[in-house]
């Protein structure tokens, strides 16, 4: 068997249908075993080519011999008394990360990882705290989606967000590969309107996002309502602060949801809340408060629900709409990335701009499938 199999999971949708296309080509196969072979990658996953039954056994051997399908190795599992379920995955380095599939009615959420561990050292995040490892590929990222629909019985999401590990707008490259995977009829088939990919205010990935034809969601971390408080908790505030971040917003063609932690004695003051509310209504954004999971770092405390009430009170009185999380997987090591540091040694802090691997998108062209709406 080759040395130097192509790992056709982390090309972008297209261009691996490309290789596919060629090496059916080649062969001197007939046309329809390339979609035979292709939809096995995503739409309907197998583990290893020999799976695919309805290609001649000689061709699912050469397959074999040209191309690999790696998977992530699932290390460990917990699963709340609410239904929602926190996936620990090792990926071929060593490095770990973390989904979650959390349970509401008829839908079904996962929350997806985007790079091993994170750069942004916000105070009161546990990825934070165990710091920057690498990003991760589009067979890392679309491959968590991909390995829960390979569990027996399997699990598919019917809406996706990008909220586990690490700042999506700062891996573009495969975020946005992965944003195509996802939403098109090749790939998962997940409507747009159901993925949502949550930023600190990452500029110029902002403004990537909305140059993408399909109606994605953006959410923006904002967790508090004015630059001093922010970048005491926020470090990214001084590379993209407020203002900046708020204008973008403004700008984006759908409507954004501000993500708002609530920190007891911190950003949940009558003030803050005025603030806020100021700044959502100058982008026309939809408030999201969250209650701080205990899980979290910087011993910081929860708002009490009493708290978080009263503030949400003072938002809609301000004209803004709002919303309280319910939280979820309280049982379990449930807040972004509590479970890899309870499984792995904590690496030192890395800064955003002190890391090669950290980068953000220098724009993008539109995707080859849009999907489904």
């Amino acid at each position: 068997m080759s040395a130097a199999r192509e790992n056709l999971l982390a090309l972008p949708l297209e261009l691996a249908r490309e290789r596919l296309t060629r090496f059916m080509e080649e062969r001197g196969e007939p046309r329809y075993r390339v979609g035979q072979a292709f939809r096995r990658l995503w739409a309907e996953p197998v583990r290893r080519f020999e799976e695919i039954t309805e290609l001649p056994a000689a061709l699912r051997a050469a397959l074999d011999e040209a191309f690999e399908l790696p998977g992530l190795d699932l290390v460990a599992e917990q699963a709340s008394v609410d239904g929602t379920r926190k996936f620990l995955f090792r990926l071929a380095d060593g490095q770990a990360i973390e989904t979650v599939a959390i349970p509401d009615g008829d839908r079904l959420t996962f929350c997806i990882s985007s790079q091993a561990g994170c750069a942004l050292q916000c105070a009161f995040c546990a990825t934070g705290v165990m710091g920057f490892a690498r990003n991760l590929g589009i067979h890392e990222v679309a491959g968590q989606v991909r390995e829960l629909a390979l569990l027996d019985p399997p699990l598919r999401a019917t809406n996706i967000v990008f909220m586990g590990m690490g700042e999506p707008l700062m891996n573009w490259d495969a975020v946005a590969g992965t944003l195509t995977i996802l939403n098109s009829r090749d790939g998962f088939g997940i409507g747009a309107r159901h993925i949502t990919v949550s930023t600190v205010g990452v500029l110029p990935g902002i403004v990537a996002l909305g140059e993408r034809p399909e109606q994605f969601r953006l959410a923006i971390s904002i967790h508090a309502p004015n630059d001093a408080l922010r970048r005491s908790l926020m470090p990214i505030n001084v590379k993209y602060p407020l203002a900046e971040v708020i204008a973008a917003a403004r700008n984006f063609d759908r409507r954004v949801t501000f993500e708002y932690v609530m920190l007891g004695g911190v950003n949940d003051q009558a003030t803050h809340a005025t603030e806020l509310a100021r700044l959502a209504r100058d982008c026309g954004a939809f408030v999201n408060l969250i209650p701080l999971h205990p899980g979290g770092a910087g011993g910081f405390r929860p708002s009490t629900p009493s708290e978080m009430r009263d503030f949400a009170a003072l938002l809609r009185r301000a004209g803004v709409e709002v919303a309280i999380r319910r939280s979820r997987g309280m049982d379990i090591a449930a807040a972004c990335g509590q479970l890899r540091v309870e499984r792995l040694r904590r690496r030192a802090p890395v800064g955003a701009d002190q890391d090669g691997q950290v980068h953000v998108a220098p724009g993008v062209g539109p995707s080859l499938d849009p999907g489904p709406a």
